[in-house]
């Protein structure tokens, strides 16, 4: 007995579509397609040959209750469905263009086996019987017999409502409520690779702009650019930053002229919510933004407070060559890679801006960031800590929402100055101002930890890695805390993960490194430090002092005292700083707690930023019944441990 059809899967070329489980396959091999896009191709081959008009499409793929610029939303399913299939709209085989009408299906359709693996072997059957091109070439059936056969084949689908199937297949109308949102980088249209600084800044001030809306998760810059030119699908972007919805869009400049064009898609079930396009002179580009972003939360339904509303609608007017360099400068502090030269350069456009546009704020906020890279590893306090809060200043002087800049007055407050009180505000006030400012999110754990507020800091740091899960500072941070708490399996884990992200960056090795000397692994600790001296090209005065550590814990003390004879002679020189507690740390690995006090005592001095977590670090464990180690928490004034929760 013949096989029995099936109306759901049908066929043309070497494509085949189950309009049930919404399936297309080319030669037996899935071809991924998104759910608006295999729309489309379901209602044009529900009426192969026929136009299909724009308007049917808008009344079947987007529903009265949702608000989209229909041109773009058509025009992107289309591009997609195109590439799917290998069509062109300049010669197409497929779908057909009638402009300002609609789109026709033009290529022959055929009726497939229900059983997918019978459907491939009847399509190579087929392809085998065709002839060569040096063969008579056969007749085809006349018309009326395909028209008759389609015909047949449409009533079918009719009478079983594929359509219906479909929708229910689908969720068409399925809107969930978006809470989370990543905006992916921005696709330059201006046709000049020379203008990447200025898209790039034009993704990251969306996802500031958003970022202030406290019912929105939104994940941070560093980890959007991570699929900056990805070719993975909106649905597994989504999947790899668990967020509900992405936006993607583009930019085109020309002349003081900016275009920003957006599309707010669902991830779960895919379906386009919302499309727009925006246009400014570069000069009101401040205020494009804005009204991107309010636009965006407006598709995405979220509810704004009448603080969130008012902090989207206060732009002014810009001196648009200051905003080129403030891009500039964002661009360089960004990038951070090679870091002494992107602290140059970013600083040299950050004040290129404030040259130009003295009262805007945001250029202030960037160089005070910068300011605070450079001083944060030297003894403190020191100038550098001086004019990042000068710095950080200026910018709420002019903007006293600024989130970036409270932060930075936070780290300066609590690294440089040691003042508790002070650093908390500001971290509160920054967390307040954007919710979604992933590092003070991060440091704000650090704070919270050595206020003695455990399960709090543990719970901001791993908020942090929510909002931005491809950066390493942000890994950085939560792997400290799970470091000190003596999670050291879920530590190693961070430290990995900074591994993955960054394969160059020695920071990975070092810190895996650490976690394998408190689990015993000392062979392995060694060649962790050993790996992370290599990449930094024996800069990295931490990992020496560690491997000193490591030496010294498996009893090879003179492995171990002659790399203290280096740090020794580094700590000697201005321009290769080391921090006195790392010295310290090896000295008391040696059980020579007089030098390692001396070198505790230096520290202080110095105000070393690691004295910070001291009371929990594992490499003084045997110094913490000393009454001078009591002593020195009592100085830098850490809360009594009796008050941890």
């Amino acid at each position: 007995m013949a096989e029995p059809t099936h109306p759901g899967r049908v066929r043309f070329g070497t494509f085949e579509v189950d309009l049930r489980s919404g399936e297309l396959h080319k030669q037996g091999i899935k071809i991924k397609l998104h759910e608006q896009p295999f729309q489309v191709l379901a209602l044009l081959l529900e009426s192969p040959g026929e136009v299909v008009t724009r308007e049917q499409l808008r009344q079947k793929l987007w529903p009265a209750d949702t608000f989209v610029d229909f041109d773009v939303g058509l025009n992107s399913a289309v591009k997609r469905l195109r590439d799917a299939l290998g069509d062109s709209a300049e010669s197409p085989r497929y779908v057909e263009t009638l402009p300002r009408r609609g789109y026709r299906f033009i290529g022959a359709v055929e009726i497939a086996p229900s059983n997918p693996q019978q459907s491939l072997i009847q399509h190579q059957q087929q392809v085998a019987e065709q002839p060569s091109s040096t063969s008579k070439v056969r007749r085809r059936p006349s018309l009326w017999i395909t028209a008759a056969c389609l015909a047949g084949i449409f009533l079918l689908l009719a009478a079983l409502n594929i359509g219906a199937l479909r929708q229910k297949v689908f969720g068409a109308s399925t809107v969930i409520k978006i809470q989370s949102v990543a905006v992916l980088p921005l696709t330059n249209l201006t046709g000049d690779t020379q203008q990447e600084y200025f898209v790039d800044g034009m993704t990251e001030a969306l996802i500031t702009d958003l970022g202030k809306i406290s019912e929105l998760r939104v994940i941070s810059r560093t980890s959007v650019m991570a699929y900056k030119g990805s070719q993975k699908s909106l649905q597994d972007i989504a999947r790899d930053l668990n967020v509900d919805a992405v936006v993607e869009g583009t930019v085109a400049r020309s002349g003081n002229r900016v275009r920003i064009t957006a599309n707010l898609v669902q991830a779960y079930p895919e379906k386009h919510l919302w499309a727009d396009s925006f246009e400014s002179e570069i000069g009101d580009v401040l205020r494009l933004q804005d009204e991107v972003s309010r636009s965006i939360a407006d598709g995405i339904k979220t509810r704004l407070t009448p603080q969130e509303r008012v902090s989207l609608s206060l732009a002014q007017p810009i001196n648009p060559e200051a905003y080129d360099d403030y891009l500039e400068g964002r661009y360089f502090s960004n990038k951070m890679s090679p870091v002494q030269n992107s602290v140059a350069l970013g600083t040299k456009y950050f004040q290129l801006a404030i040259q130009k546009a003295p009262t805007w704020g945001p250029p202030y906020a960037g160089l005070a960031g910068l300011y605070f890279v450079n001083g944060s590893n030297l003894a403190m306090p020191n100038e550098f800590c001086r004019q990042a809060k000068d710095a950080a200043l200026e910018s709420l002087n002019r903007d006293g929402a600024a989130a970036e800049a409270h932060e930075v007055l936070a780290n300066v407050d609590l690294v440089c100055a040691w003042d508790w009180a002070a650093a908390g505000r500001e971290f509160t006030q920054a967390i307040q101002l954007n919710p979604n400012l992933a590092e003070a999110h991060g440091k704000y754990g650090r704070y919270l930890w050595r206020m003695g507020r455990t399960a709090d800091a543990l719970r901001e740091t791993e908020r942090a890695v929510e909002l931005d899960p491809v950066s390493w500072i942000i890994r950085w941070d939560d792997w400290q805390l799970l470091f000190l708490a003596g999670q050291y399996d879920e530590a190693a884990e961070q430290c990995q993960k900074i591994r993955e992200i960054d394969p160059g960056n020695n920071l990975g090795p070092l810190y895996c490194g650490e976690v394998d000397v408190q689990k015993g692994h000392l062979d392995q600790a060694s060649k962790e430090f050993q790996e992370a001296i290599t990449l930094s090209q024996g800069k990295n005065n931490r990992a020496v002092a560690r491997l000193a550590y490591a030496y010294a814990v498996a009893g090879r003390k003179k492995d171990a005292q002659n790399l203290l004879a280096q740090l020794n002679k580094r700590s000697q020189s201005d321009s290769d700083y080391v921090h006195p507690d790392l010295i310290a740390a090896v000295y008391a690995a040696l059980g020579r707690r007089q030098d390692a006090f001396g070198w505790l005592e230096r520290a202080y001095q110095a105000h070393s930023r690691d004295l910070l977590e001291i009371r929990d670090d594992p490499h003084f464990a045997n110094l913490r019944s000393d009454p001078r180690f009591a002593d020195l928490e009592r100085r830098i004034g850490l809360p009594l441990d009796e008050n941890r929760n």
